[in-house]
């Protein structure tokens, strides 16, 4: 089997964890105690789980949230001295406190610069508010100076997102829909449309975006967004760049949480091969199941084996200057 990077997988500090139990808005409540665990562990735990998916390096990221400059800073340093005990099997992205994009871009610097990160993972919206707002393309702009890339990660409804979510069905419901049902995704895949529309890609041409989970229905309706750009989106579609040239050269897509054969072959007919990127979503989605997944993919005919390694860990190796175990 191939060298495994996966990059969409999650930490939680203490101190964000006994932050969000004081007030009342821990989102892991909701999951077994042993996710919690899991999100907790940057150790041994955490390495044998890798080992059970044969996951040979985890770029790991920590849980979403809006938080101060000084508590972005202390969990990445958190997260660098676990990169440090295990440098051939972690690395980390930057936590950035997106509510001051100037400090955001300084945080990233140094954790690009003087921590070793190959770049950050971004809520995707800050309590509803998008990023395709100027004040937030400071980050933007630092990204492309460093040539790193950022992730943009679903993140969890405000409450005047939530209201579109609730109806004649039990919380339960609502609560999924709003997040990994549904509304991270189209939420996610709502927020590029959004940056492209703004003219992010033309301001920054070289910006690198990784978005996850299969590209977040994007490649589903990627074509017919193309074609309505060309035509009925005003002067927010004459742009430098079409929305296909920014897909094919700014947009990177990781595979993370999502482990059957339909998505992928749509996203092999949109994306080129260079940028989709093997990912697992590590602890809400098992090593085991992406393993698995994988072996599906590798007896599926949907790509050859030399395509196979490429997306299981060369192309992240690429983009991210860093190197599976092998």
């Amino acid at each position: 089997m191939h060298p495994l990077i996966t990059l969409e997988e999650h930490y939680v500090s203490d101190d964000v964890l006994k932050l969000r139990s004081a007030d009342g808005t821990d989102p892991y409540r909701r999951f077994p105690p042993k996710v919690t665990q899991q999100l907790l562990d940057l150790d041994r735990q955490r390495l044998q789980d890798m080992d059970a998916g044969a996951v040979s390096l985890q770029v790991i990221s920590h849980g979403p949230g809006s938080f101060s400059p000084s508590l972005c800073r202390a969990s990445n340093d958190r997260l660098a001295a676990a990169t440090r005990m295990h440098p051939t099997r972690l690395a980390g992205w930057a936590m950035l406190p997106m509510s001051d994009p100037e400090v955001a871009a300084d945080e990233l610097a140094r954790c690009v610069k003087d921590l070793g990160f190959p770049g950050a993972l971004i809520d995707n919206h800050l309590e509803g508010r998008f990023y395709d707002d100027p004040s937030f393309w400071p980050v933007f702009a630092r990204a492309e100076q460093l040539d790193v890339p950022l992730y943009i990660h679903p993140t969890f409804a405000p409450p005047t997102l939530a209201k579109h979510y609730q109806g004649n069905f039990a919380d339960s419901a609502s609560w999924f829909m709003s997040c990994a049902s549904w509304g991270w995704h189209s939420e996610t895949a709502l927020h590029v449309l959004r940056l492209f529309a703004a003219g992010v890609f033309d301001r920054y041409p070289k910006l690198k975006l990784i978005i996850g989970h299969m590209g977040e229905m994007l490649p589903f309706q990627l074509d017919r967004i193309v074609k309505q750009t060309q035509g009925g989106w005003g002067e927010a579609g004459k742009h430098q760049r079409g929305l296909r040239d920014v897909w094919n050269q700014n947009i990177w897509v990781t595979t993370s949480g999502m482990f059957s054969l339909a998505p992928l072959a749509c996203l092999l007919r949109v994306s080129p091969l260079e940028k989709i990127l093997y990912s697992v979503d590590y602890p809400f989605s098992s090593n085991e199941t992406g393993k698995t997944f994988i072996e599906e993919v590798a007896r599926s005919g949907l790509v050859t084996d030399e395509q196979l390694e490429m997306i299981c860990y060369k192309n992240t190796e690429h983009l991210l200057g860093i190197k599976a175990l092998k």
